[in-house]
């Protein structure tokens, strides 16, 4: 099976964290917001910086499953929320297609959807976002990768 992924951007943790806090920034002026919902896993990290950021005590999850190695499979809800979600606000790394994205979005209709990082599939989704990455991009988080040696160019031939 051929990937859709063309392109792989690695993001660091230092480029996460800033990249976090500048869809803080961005949410200051749309707030207040009385609660943070993370998209499990994915929108932990974000949420923990935009809840410390904006001062918001109370977090939860959302934990749904979609993804494995590079491919999009069925969607599971794991852990939900009922609730209309006024004043609160959904927080993940990634919208893509914006098949788990809908699914929240469907769960907490009035709550305001934000993501780090959108592709232009799943941009309609959400409400606010940072960066956008073309579809045929893999985002490597973090927490998916580590440091490792490479061999030179020279010695990859």
């Amino acid at each position: 099976m051929k990937s859709r992924y063309t392109k792989t951007y690695p993001i660091s943790w230092e480029q996460l964290h800033r990249d976090s806090k500048a869809l803080a920034w961005r949410l200051l002026e749309i707030g207040p917001f009385e609660r943070i919902i993370a998209i499990a896993r994915g929108g932990l990290v974000p949420a923990a910086i935009i809840a410390r950021e904006l001062e918001i005590r109370i977090v939860d999850t959302v934990c749904v499953a979609s993804y494995d190695w590079q491919t999009q499979g069925e969607t599971k809800i794991l852990k939900e929320v009922q609730a209309q979600g006024e004043n609160w606000l959904i927080i993940d790394d990634l919208v893509d297609t914006g098949k788990t994205a809908q699914i929240v979005r469907d769960m907490l209709p009035r709550a305001h959807f934000a993501t780090v990082y959108a592709k232009p599939s799943g941009r309609p989704v959400v409400d606010t976002y940072i960066t956008e990455v073309s579809q045929d991009t893999w985002i490597l988080f973090p927490w998916d990768a580590e440091y490792q040696f490479v061999q030179p160019l020279v010695h990859q031939r």
